[in-house]
């Protein structure tokens, strides 16, 4: 494996964080201050607890998830669609790198660019809210497996996309209502019996619900679950990345 390539374009990729860092760090973490301050003080007053848990605590996972799956799409898409307007993607694979060391480059420096974003949150919930951790090590594991997933979707969109408009149809469109209809700020368990059973077709429900669970003990369905659902997601998503680079799906035209 080219370690040497791999560093190369993951150092580039988050340079360019540093260098945009008002868009990339400082942005989302005033907006999701904002959700603290507007839910949390605003609407937490009259809603004392959810399942045990303080509102304004209840909905510090589902805010973390929120931004790190619009960062980690986001991230990704943008670092490989840049070479391919730009031209400089054929450059790339006509260099002694592998398929696999691009994607671990640019996914790799996208989840670590949410990974990042998603502990600042943390920090910042914290001068809010009174925040523990009751499984700080599932809390990593789904912190890590949901960043490295949405990364992969990411560079999907990123390859599938002819024009920077394109680049932010499915995070607007399906990623942030698809976060905000899963439970981000309520429990699914408070929806009549039907609305419930659909939002089990939605599969933010259980990255949402697993995250919360490491924090607070409670889920809106089994940890077991959430955790499956999300290699489910990683493996389809990784097979879907082998697929473009062994038909050269937007990248050989």
């Amino acid at each position: 494996m080219n370690i040497h390539a791999i560093r190369a374009i993951y150092i580039f990729e988050m340079a360019r964080t540093w260098r945009t860092i008002m868009g990339s760090i400082i942005s989302p973490v005033i907006s999701t201050s904002l959700y603290f301050v507007v839910f949390g003080a605003a609407i937490g007053s009259r809603i004392p607890e959810v399942n045990g848990v303080s509102y304004g605590a209840f909905i510090v996972p589902g805010l973390v998830m929120l931004s790190l799956l619009t960062q980690s799409v986001s991230n990704a898409s943008f670092g490989i669609y840049f070479p391919r307007f730009t031209g400089t993607i054929y450059e790339l694979l006509s260099a002694p790198v592998s398929y696999l060391e691009i994607v671990l480059s640019y996914v790799g420096a996208a989840a670590t660019k949410s990974i990042i974003l998603g502990l600042i949150i943390l920090a910042t919930a914290r001068l809010f809210v009174p925040l523990h951790v009751d499984h700080p090590f599932w809390m990593i594991v789904f912190l890590l497996l949901t960043a490295v997933t949405f990364s992969l979707l990411g560079f999907i969109i990123g390859i599938w996309a002819d024009g920077f408009e394109k680049l932010q149809v499915i995070p607007l469109l399906i990623i942030t209502p698809l976060t905000f209809l899963g439970g981000s700020f309520y429990s699914i368990d408070i929806l009549p019996p039907f609305w419930k059973a659909v939002a089990l077709f939605n599969p933010v429900v259980y990255l949402i619900s697993g995250f919360r669970w490491s924090f607070y003990g409670t889920a809106d369905v089994s940890v077991e679950i959430s955790l499956i659902m999300t290699l489910v997601f990683l493996a389809v998503f990784i097979g879907v990345v082998a697929w473009i680079f062994k038909t050269g799906y937007r990248l050989k035209s």
